[in-house]
């Protein structure tokens, strides 16, 4: 059975959709069958993939979660074969209304995707950046939670409330939810106070901390532009590499665990 894993950040600016898009087309690139869900009505991780998400002629997350489909026939192919997206919509905020006059409202994403599991090697959830009900969604659908941070003190402040938000849904809906790792994202290693943050991080979350660091690279702010992952759009670059090295690591750590 795949692991589903919700990349998660209620702040915004920090790396999420950058982070779930290319670690799901390098998971992909080293031979593991992969699923993107774009769970977030912005659907920037559509756009990135390289879909209008406003011209979208077939059904999407949003169909799928009323239950007028079935997730599976959401599924769109990708230029990389062994890799799948599940689009969004913008109609996903009027959902997240809607959810909350539903009995086992946190649970309907899992729902959906449990069919798939047995399909995937990894399921990658790329969630909104805010702490609402389909952000509670996909971490009670997820196994673990990938938390990018940008190593800022501005930064960390909110990471308590997702602290929270994730002990919460371990309390109530997810009880074996667990964290995959702190990312740190949008690093430059000329300022002093970065390596200040990732010290204090690592030393706060010991062993929960990615060796991987996403440095700050131009080509991240270029590639949606070109509607393709780094290691499509330039894949002999750092930046592609960077999350190369992530998927390398993510795989062997999950190899150790079993």
């Amino acid at each position: 059975m795949g692991k589903t894993i919700a990349i998660a950040n209620q702040k915004g600016g920090v790396g999420k959709t950058t982070t779930a898009v290319n670690l799901a087309a390098s998971l992909a690139m080293t031979e593991h069958k992969t699923l993107l869900i774009d769970v977030d009505p912005q659907a920037n991780a559509t756009a990135y993939m390289g879909f209008d998400p406003d011209g979208m002629t077939g059904p999407t997350l949003y169909e799928a979660l009323e239950g007028q489909v079935d997730l599976r026939d959401t599924v769109l192919a990708t230029d990389i074969p062994t890799l799948k997206l599940v689009p969004s919509h913008i109609n996903l905020i009027g959902l997240e209304v809607e959810l909350l006059e539903r009995k086992g409202r946190e649970s309907a994403l899992r729902k959906v995707i449990e069919p798939l599991r047995q399909e995937y090697e990894f399921i990658i959830l790329d969630c909104a950046p805010s702490l609402g009900l389909l952000t509670i969604n996909a971490l009670t659908a997820a196994d673990t939670v990938i938390v990018p941070v940008q190593p800022e003190y501005f930064a960390l402040e909110g990471l308590g409330k997702l602290l929270g938000t994730i002990k919460l849904v371990q309390n109530t809906v997810n009880a074996n939810l667990g964290i995959e790792g702190f990312l740190f994202t949008i690093y430059d290693s000329r300022l002093k106070s970065h390596n200040q943050v990732i010290d204090e991080v690592r030393q706060q979350f010991e062993g929960k901390v990615f060796k991987t660091i996403i440095s700050r690279h131009a080509l991240f702010a270029e590639a949606p532009s070109y509607r393709k992952p780094a290691i499509l759009h330039a894949p002999d670059t750092d930046a592609a590499g960077c999350y190369m090295n992530l998927a390398v690591e993510l795989v062997n750590n999950n190899q150790d665990q079993n």
